[in-house]
């Protein structure tokens, strides 16, 4: 058997972390989905609700941006369907018209404390399996 180079063990642990990634968020999904969530949905309502303690606590959308693994106009879109939904509301930066705030909505903040036990405990069964197991 070869010995592996530090190049294919780098690959390996890389592929690894990306599997654990796929399964998990394919499994927030599911059990999210009879809430009208998925896995995006939720980690932007998740952010909301941990910056803004408060109800009416407003967010700026740049500041989610690094923080969800989507493009802007994906967020952009998501929160659009977010506010749809009544969980969020937009408004525009009265200091800096391209600004736009978000804010969780009493909805929002409601279904997001119904469902995080579901996120977190999801995460906790993935993410303390053994590598490649789920």
């Amino acid at each position: 058997m070869a010995v592996k180079t530090a190049g294919a063990r780098l690959e390996a642990q890389w592929r690894d972390i990306l599997s654990v990634h796929a399964r998990t968020m394919c499994e927030i999904d599911r059990v999210l989905h009879p809430h009208g969530l998925g896995a995006s949905d939720f980690e932007v309502l998740d952010i909301l609700a941990s910056e803004s303690a408060r109800e009416g606590d407003q967010c700026r959308v740049q500041n989610l941006v690094g923080r969800v693994h989507l493009s802007q106009s994906a967020l952009s879109r998501l929160i659009g369907r977010l506010e749809k939904d009544g969980l969020v509301e937009r408004s525009v930066c009265a200091e800096d018209r391209r600004g736009v705030w978000v804010t969780l909505t009493r909805r929002g903040r409601e279904l997001h404390g119904e469902v995080l036990p579901l996120q977190r405990a999801v995460l906790e069964r993935m993410l303390t399996a053994a590598p490649g197991r789920s």
